[in-house]
């Protein structure tokens, strides 16, 4: 039935992986216009079949949740783009992945009079390939920034090439939000308070050495012993096998196996928002935790320890008070963030200011939902014109043609995989990860020798 003789609103969200998946689905719940509440709202998930997608403990630790939520290939997802009417789509892919969709969504509308709105963007900082990854998303409805600083960034990069930068809408992280940071909680037999704690943020490849990322477990450790009256605590994304956004080859479960660690030193995993509840400083090199940290007002340090550069991340916290070294943090080091910097990323904002930071965007989707006469093709800024020797490669990855329409040989939509499919899907993608976690590492230090 077609979403206009309905009452009800229908999104979809594809996302490639847990954390784009949590960035998506509460993206798209954010962007829900006014007069719709969440009864009249139906959210439909796909994942993108591939090496991070979200295994079920992952998804349970999101804690996002859906009408519906499968498991679908590029093909298989256009397909049933063709066949079902929704009225927002959210692609939370990598950039390849969202130029791929959006010339397959072309293709699969072609002559359609209504389509969704299509919205897409980053699942947090943009520390890296700024001009590839946002031409990559041109063509969607919505590209979102997550903050001033990124939405001015963004429309300098599309209008020095050419392209309609309209589509540019500043917003906010959607996940920002818990309880502030009240101040330090001391240790207290008699009041049974919780220690003073230092949490440290891991990311899957940042650094992406084994001697960089000892180094940092070593120093973690270290903080441990020097301050027995703190709890210290390493956050990890993921467990072995798993993948998330980015490909993990040295988990810091395997680096910190046979060390001897203190007893106020452990690994814990689960939704950051519930560590944050009970952190006391939160140190990372530049993973996205530092601003949900910063937003609560929580005590944040992005280490120098391994130099302030690009291929790091680090670089992008460069005016923010916050970056300091492992001597110093050990010294006592208080980071005070600067408020100018803060502000311009869209975190910690209070009175109300962050709820509100989604308006621009409902208001767009809303006017768009109610335009005379439905939206126009998709127009991305990549084309077999402009670029020719760049996009077929893109679309051909998701079995797509020149002109976004699936290859011949392309896996069926209308074919439920058997359980013996299943098994050797899981089986490829389980070889997949040991080869990426055990046997590359290997190769890669032979070839040091």
């Amino acid at each position: 039935m077609p979403v206009s003789a309905t009452k009800s609103l229908r999104v979809a969200v594809l996302a490639d992986s847990d954390t784009r998946w949590k960035w998506g689905a509460l993206t798209a719940k954010r962007l829900i216009p006014d007069e719709n509440d969440d009864s009249d709202v139906r959210l439909d998930g796909y994942l993108l079949r591939g090496r991070a997608t979200p295994t079920a403990r992952q998804l349970q630790e999101v804690g996002v949740h859906a009408d519906s939520l499968r498991e679908v290939t590029s093909v298989e997802f256009l397909r049933e783009m063709e066949q079902q009417s929704y009225d927002i789509l959210v692609l939370s892919l990598v950039g390849g992945g969202v130029q791929a969709m959006l010339h397959g969504l072309r293709a699969a509308w072609a002559g359609r009079e209504k389509r969704p709105v299509v919205v897409t963007g980053y699942v947090g900082v943009v520390y890296e390939k700024l001009a590839d990854g946002l031409l990559l998303r041109h063509g969607a409805d919505l590209v979102l920034a997550n903050s001033r600083q990124d939405a001015e960034r963004f429309r300098a990069v599309y209008d020095g090439v050419g392209a309609d930068s309209t589509a540019v809408t500043e917003v906010a992280l959607p996940f920002l939000g818990g309880a502030p940071y009240e101040g330090e909680h001391q240790p207290s037999a008699k009041q049974g308070r919780r220690p003073y704690t230092v949490v440290f943020a891991a990311q899957p490849s940042v650094p992406d050495s084994r001697r960089d990322r000892a180094y940092l477990l070593d120093r973690l450790i270290q903080h441990a012993r020097r301050h027995p009256e703190r709890e210290v605590l390493l956050k990890l994304r993921s467990k072995p096998g798993e993948h998330t956004t980015h490909i993990e080859e040295l988990p810091y479960q395997k680096l910190v196996q046979g060390k001897d660690v203190p007893a106020n030193f452990r690994l814990v995993y689960g939704h950051m928002g519930e560590v944050l509840d009970h952190t006391d400083l939160l140190v990372t090199v530049s993973s996205t935790a530092a601003l949900e940290s910063l937003h609560r007002r929580i005590p944040t340090v992005v280490l120098t320890d391994l130099g302030i550069r690009e291929t790091l991340g680090n670089h992008h916290f460069v005016g923010s008070g916050c970056l300091a070294s492992w001597d110093q943090l050990d010294a006592g080091h208080h980071p005070a963030p600067d408020a100018e910097w803060v502000a311009r990323q869209g975190v910690a904002a209070g009175g109300g200011s962050y709820e509100r930071a989604f308006d621009a965007g409902r208001e767009r989707i809303a006017k768009l939902l109610a335009r005379h006469g439905g939206l126009p093709p998709l127009n991305p800024y990549y084309t077999p014109e402009t670029a020719p020797g760049y996009l077929p490669g893109i679309l051909a990855r998701h079995h797509l043609g020149p002109d976004g329409v699936p290859l011949p040989g392309a896996p069926a939509a209308d074919k439920v995989p058997g359980p013996v499919r299943q098994i050797v899907r899981r089986a490829a993608r389980g070889a997949y990860r040991h080869g990426v976690q055990r046997v590359a590492p290997v190769i890669r230090r032979m070839g040091e020798l």
